[in-house]
This record gives C-alpha cells, sequence and structure tokens, in this order.
C-alpha cells in the first residue's frame, strides 16, 4: 500500500522541527557572546556587588542549566565537561547540591574566560545532537532554557552597568555620539477603564513561565492609568520638592532605607555644576529630561506616587490594560541602550512595552491553583514568593519577544540596579448617576486606547437586531443559511450524540431558532437550557420552547454564557451537551476561545459534549462581501453603534463623517469591521472627548475563520477532543463535536 501525503509528509515535518529548534538554539546562545564581545577578560571576572554576577559567571550559569538538565538526563553519550562546575554555576537549585555562594562568585578566577567558553562549545555541541535526534522530546526543557538565557542576557547589562558605575573612568559598555533627547511629551494623560471582572495570567500553546498561569478571574473597581511612564523631569520636580526629605510620602521600611543609604535621588545619579548626570550603558550622561526616569526602587516608585496624588497600579490592572497592546517597544536591539523618551502627540497607553520596567502595588505571589512543577526545575519561581514586588512590561535591555503581557518580574523593594521605573495609577469610582453604565464604560475604555474599539456585543439594540435579521437574508451573507442548511442534513446524526434525557444547555440561546432543528431530531432531550444575559430574549424563547415542545422541561439561565457558573437544580446529574451554533465563537481572540471552552467544560462537566458551529476558512472575495454587501445594510449595522451611542450615551457622532470598511486579515485569519474617520474630529460620548485623525478607525468587530484542525488545537488546550465533524460544501461551514 503506497503511503498516504500525511504520513510521507510526517518525517519531514519532523527534521524541519529539529532543524528549527537547533537553529533557534544556536541564535539566543550566540546572541549571549555578542553582547560581551567587547569586553576584556577583567570586565567579566569582575563582581560589584552580592546582587550582582560576573559575565564570565553569566555565561557559564547559562551552559550549566543545558547540560544539567538536559543533556545530562537525557543525551546517553553525553559526557559532562567538567564535574566541578556543577558546584561553581548552580544558582539557588537546593535539590542539586551545594554551590558557590553568590556574593562570592567574583572570587572564581578559575576556570578562565576562555575555559568557560570552551564549555559553551561543548555544551553546545551535545545540545545540537540532543535536538537533532529528537526535539519534541525536550520542547519544554528548551523553551525553559532559552527564556532563562534571555533573563541572563538582561542581567549581564544591568550588572554591566553597575560594574562600569564604579569606575572612576566611567567607561561606556556601547559608546554613543549623542543619545536622542526626544521633544516634551505634554502631560500625562489618564486612560479610564471600567474594570469588572476580568482574566488575567497566561493561556494558549505559547511558551510562558509557571507563574504566569493558571489563568484566573480578578475582579477590578474601575482604575485609571496614565498613557505614558514618569520621566526625568518629573522625578527633577519631585526631588526639588524635597521627595527624599519628607517621611510623610514614604512607607515606613523606605523611610528606613532611605535614611541608612544616604538615597538623595536615583540610582546612578550625580549632582555635577552643569546639573544632574547619570551613568549609562553609553557612560556618563547628562539627564534627558523627557524619557523615562529609571533604576528606582518599589519604596521611591511608590514615595512619588503619593507625592503625585496617585498610586501605582496593580499587577491585574496593568495586565488588564495591557492585553491588547502590541508588542513592541524600545527593547534590546533597538540600538539606544536606555529609555527612550515616548513620541509627543500619540493617544492612548504609551510604552507599556520595552523602555523600563514597571513597579506595581501587588506582592509576588502565587495565583490560585499554582503548583510548582516536580523536581529541581520546578524551584525556578515558585520558591521566591515571598518579600518581593511584581514589575511589568520589560525595559530596553530585555531581548525582543522575550516578555509578554503577562509576564511577572519580580525585585525586592529596595532594589535599584534593574531598569525599573513607574506608571501612575488612580481609583476611578464611576457613579451610575454619572453614566457609569457598563455601556459608557466600556465606550470610555474603548476610544481612549491607542486603537480605538467598541465590543461587538452593543450591536444589538433594537435597531441593530432589525438590522442583523437584514443582514441574514442578503445574497452575500453566506453564514447563516449554509449553517442552517447544514443542520437540518446533518441533525439526526448530532442527535445520536445526545444520549436520552440529556441536558441540551445552549449557549447565547437568542430566539433559540437553530435549536428547534436539533431538537426535532432529538425527542428523547430530557431538559433544555438556554443561557442569555438577556431576560426579555430568553422569557420569550424559552415559552416559545416550552409551548411547542410540551414533554420538555426548559430550565434558563440569565447569566453570561462566557462565565456562567453553575447550571440550573433542574440539570440534575443528566448527561450534559452543550450547543453553540451561529459561528459566534469567531467574535473571540484565540486565547478567549481557549478560556471560553475552559469555562464551558467546567460548566458542563467531565465526559460532556459540545456541538459548535465554526465558519471556516475560505476565499477572501466571499468573506469580504459577507461582511461588506452591495446593498448597505452591513454598512448600516456598523454605523448604529455610533447612533445608538448618541441615543444613550449623549454622544455628537456625525454620522456621515464615518463610513463602514470590512476588512480580510489573512495572517490573524479574521474578518474585521471598522468605522473610518473620514476628517480630523473631536466626539463627544459617554462624558468624555475624543480625537480623531483623518483616516484612524474605531475596530468593532472580528470574526476569526478556522481550519477544523486548528480548531481541534485550540479546543485540546482547554481539555477537549475532536470526537466528530460535520462539513457544508462551499462556502464551508462546520460543526464539531467535541468530548470533555
Amino acid at each position: 500500500m503506497a503511503p498516504s501525503d500525511e504520513t510521507a509528509a510526517a518525517p519531514a515535518l519532523h527534521r524541519a522541527a529539529q532543524a528549527e529548534a537547533a537553529a533557534r538554539y544556536l541564535r539566543v546562545r550566540e546572541a549571549s557572546l555578542a553582547m560581551t564581545a567587547h569586553l576584556s577578560a577583567e570586565d567579566q571576572l569582575a563582581q560589584s556587588m552580592p546582587d550582582a554576577s560576573p559575565t564570565k559567571w553569566h555565561l557559564a550559569h547559562t551552559t550549566w542549566f543545558f547540560e544539567t538538565f538536559l543533556l545530562i538526563p537525557r543525551l546517553a553519550d553525553y559526557r559532562p565537561f567538567n564535574r566541578s562546575f556543577a558546584y561553581l554555576f548552580n544558582s539557588y537549585y537546593e535539590a542539586l547540591g551545594p554551590r558557590q555562594p553568590r556574593p562570592e562568585r567574583g572570587l572564581l578566577t578559575r576556570p578562565s574566560l576562555d575555559e568557560v567558553k570552551a564549555y559553551r562549545a561543548h555544551v553546545d555541541d551535545g545540545m545540537i545532537r540532543l535536538l537533532r535526534r529528537d526535539a519534541c522530546a525536550v520542547a519544554d526543557l528548551l523553551d525553559l532554557g532559552l527564556a532563562h538565557e534571555e533573563q541572563h542576557q538582561e542581567l549581564i547589562l544591568m550588572d554591566i552597568l553597575h560594574l562600569f558605575s564604579q569606575s572612576p573612568l566611567k567607561p561606556a559598555y556601547a559608546p554613543a555620539p549623542a543619545l536622542p533627547v526626544g521633544a516634551d511629551p505634554g502631560p500625562a494623560r489618564p486612560v479610564d477603564f471600567a474594570g469588572g471582572l476580568v482574566e488575567i495570567g497566561h493561556s494558549g500553546a505559547d511558551f510562558a513561565f509557571d507563574n504566569e498561569g493558571p489563568r484566573h478571574k480578578v475582579y477590578l473597581q474601575p482604575y485609571r492609568m496614565a498613557d505614558r511612564l514618569v520621566t526625568n523631569s518629573e522625578w527633577l520636580a519631585f526631588m526639588a520638592d524635597g521627595g527624599y526629605a519628607r517621611p510623610e510620602l514614604w512607607l515606613s521600611e523606605g523611610w528606613a532605607t532611605v535614611q541608612a543609604e544616604g538615597w538623595n535621588a536615583p540610582l546612578y545619579w550625580q549632582e555635577a555644576p552643569s546639573g544632574w548626570r547619570a551613568m549609562t550603558l553609553q557612560g556618563l550622561r547628562a539627564i534627558a529630561p523627557h524619557a523615562p526616569v529609571t533604576h528606582i526602587s518599589f519604596y521611591e516608585a511608590d514615595a512619588y506616587a503619593t507625592w503625585a496624588g496617585a498610586r501605582l497600579p496593580t499587577e491585574a490592572e496593568w495586565e488588564h490594560a495591557a492585553r491588547d497592546i502590541p508588542m513592541r517597544g524600545n527593547f534590546l536591539g533597538s540600538g539606544q541602550f536606555g529609555p527612550a523618551a515616548t513620541p509627543a502627540g500619540a493617544s492612548g497607553l504609551r510604552q507599556m512595552f520595552g523602555d523600563t520596567w514597571e513597579w506595581t502595588r501587588s506582592a509576588y505571589g502565587p495565583y490560585p491553583g499554582f503548583h510548582p512543577a516536580d523536581g529541581a526545575v520546578g524551584e525556578y519561581n515558585g520558591k521566591f514568593m515571598i518579600g518581593q514586588m511584581v514589575l511589568r512590561g520589560g525595559c530596553c535591555v530585555t531581548p525582543q519577544g522575550h516578555t509578554r503581557a503577562s509576564y511577572r518580574n519580580f525585585f525586592q523593594p529596595q532594589q535599584r540596579w534593574m531598569f525599573s521605573g513607574l506608571r501612575l495609577a488612580w481609583d476611578a469610582m464611576v457613579r451610575v448617576e454619572d453614566d457609569g453604565s457598563a455601556f459608557a464604560a466600556d465606550v470610555r475604555r474603548g476610544l481612549s486606547q491607542r486603537r480605538k474599539e467598541l465590543p461587538a456585543k452593543y450591536f444589538y439594540d433594537a435597531e441593530g437586531s432589525a438590522l442583523f435579521e437584514a443582514i441574514t437574508d442578503l445574497p452575500e451573507y453566506y453564514p447563516t443559511r449554509t449553517e442552517v442548511a447544514l443542520l437540518r442534513a446533518t441533525a439526526p446524526d448530532m442527535a445520536s450524540h445526545i444520549p436520552a434525557g440529556a441536558a441540551l444547555v445552549e449557549f447565547g440561546s437568542g430566539a433559540s431558532t437553530k435549536t428547534r432543528i436539533l431538537l426535532d431530531a432529538a425527542p428523547r432531550t430530557g431538559v433544555y437550557v438556554p443561557i442569555d444575559i438577556s431576560r426579555s430574549a430568553l422569557d420569550a424563547a424559552a415559552e416559545a420552547i416550552g409551548r411547542d415542545y410540551p414533554g420538555l422541561e426548559v430550565a434558563p439561565l440569565v447569566d453570561d454564557f462566557t462565565t456562567a457558573l453553575d447550571l440550573p437544580g433542574e440539570v440534575g446529574d443528566r448527561p450534559r451537551v452543550g450547543f453553540f451554533p451561529g459561528s459566534t465563537i469567531g467574535n473571540f481572540r484565540p486565547q478567549e476561545v481557549v478560556a471560553f471552552l475552559t469555562a464551558a467544560r467546567h460548566l458542563l462537566g467531565e465526559g460532556a459534549g459540545f456541538l459548535v458551529g465554526i465558519d471556516l476558512v475560505k476565499d477572501a472575495g466571499t468573506l469580504v462581501a459577507a461582511y461588506d454587501d452591495a446593498q448597505g445594510v452591513t454598512a448600516a449595522f456598523n454605523l448604529n453603534l455610533l447612533a445608538r451611542i448618541n441615543r444613550e450615551l449623549e454622544g455628537d457622532f456625525d454620522l456621515s463623517a464615518f463610513e463602514h470598511r470590512a476588512v480580510w486579515n489573512a495572517e490573524e485569519s479574521r474578518m474585521e469591521m471598522h468605522l473610518v474617520s473620514l476628517r480630523d474630529q473631536g466626539v463627544r460620548a459617554a462624558g468624555a472627548t475624543f480625537r480623531f485623525k483623518s483616516g484612524e478607525t474605531i475596530h468593532t468587530e472580528n470574526s476569526y475563520k478556522f481550519t477544523v484542525d486548528g480548531f481541534a488545537k485550540l479546543a485540546e488546550q482547554a481539555g477537549w477532543k475532536l470526537e466528530r465533524r460535520w462539513e457544508s460544501p462551499a462556502p464551508s461551514f462546520a460543526v464539531v463535536l467535541l468530548r470533555a
């Protein structure tokens, strides 16, 4: 029998994965050596303080990590380079035995730098052999080891800066003829966030450290965050107002530290007749007034916030605010080696990633449900969850791609040799009488962002619902009629997977129209549980279903189907099958799909089935036409969102100054709907004023399109397995059966 294309392709795909893993490994390892290429051997031996480590030790320790956790246990023919290195270059892993005391790493004149480089080459050779044999088996440890090495790349530059600052010569790590000064960004502006029940923590298949999970819900009060970081000139004003001499601004331990250490400015600042200067990786330089202040402790950041009539954000607030911001900023590789001034005139949150790590007011501790991994590798983060504070966002010496919105850095509150700065936050108690509804809060939040957006759920007022019903009848709009035809053709087969007496739980039931097709085919269903946030729509649909299916028990649940925690008592211990038609799941981002499917699995329980409708990827012409019909009904539907804001939130949008735009985003595999401003304009809504530039858009909806295999991978992350699929002819649509 001839092998299938898929079978034949498997070895090639495996080899490609091995080659990619080896190449990625070498890129990170070579980057570490490149960072040290112009440092002398003496530079790389010295240790300037107990918190810092010699560069040579960093190079050896990251190598020891790969040797200890991957090569020795997993490569049978590997021989350790030098067994004494297990003592010299272990950092803090108690399970692996004693080690050189951290404050005495600078005493390790032997091995030489050349021998450390030979050690790296020896381990690199072993790692390439291991990865070429079976990269997939060590993928998780490889990801951890490379992320660990990137952390040490940042530490190398932090520690070298501290070392060079101790030298009377004030040498430069990266000499530059002049540093960019930057324009005055203007006063910091607050950006409002409605808060509420939100999720934080990492989700998805990409690498993250164990301390970034589990993903969990947090309730946030309404809050505001400054749109940029605090600058050097603003810090100078704090100092001029006696900031370091006023105990009422400081936490007790912070004030004691100020007194004991004699602090009167950030670390590396020196006062000269010509003004303040600071030691930087480019040498001793004049203070750049508009650049973010850096090298400050948590105590200093908290005192400044108190002086400014503000506070530091919590880490949950920070992550919630940063969740949709592109991961772009001033990182290592930009060539600046220092924080940069934010561009003047920009709007929304800026500098959330790069420039400086941002102190939060949150103590570093475990998330609910956190458990460290078994064995020595489990000592990586969990053992430090005491006495430290969380920082977010990355800095100017963080490798590009290393950080993410959920990344949790942590330092002791008195430490300040890292590139640490601050962003202000405030409580924002939104009052109902001040248009504090969820709609108003979401409008204020969405239109205050750098990339303006409005939640798609607000499309469906009475006018919007009527327009959407008209859309479903348009010749271009294939999803509804294609799905209905698929359901009618396959309902008996789908019904065979609904056990007798089962509870059918519909997520976002609306009018329950498509449910009738399934109920007709599954008359032995015991109880129907429609879940919807609209009580009036739910009551009407439940009454109609109860009337038309007299033998069926109906138990409606008024709740947000994405966060519902319990099913009605009528469900009892019946078998459960979820139903989520309509491709509504395409409105969720991939990480939100995983979060929703995880919540649905908890709601339905182990062993449950879940029928989910998904719109499949197809040609761009068909997709764009479905969201930008020739009659302009979809455009009216999109613009009605602005009309609703005018009606309900005292808005003054000129609808003729915006136009509908539908875009197929092939990279993200989603259709996007936008409202485009046709001119520079200001708009007032929900008690706030928002500026629009000509061509600027409001992103109003995503509709992700899937492949069945791609959706199955998302479902697997949430604990589901794909059991059955039903697909329509073109334009293709699918219903899948997942099993918990």
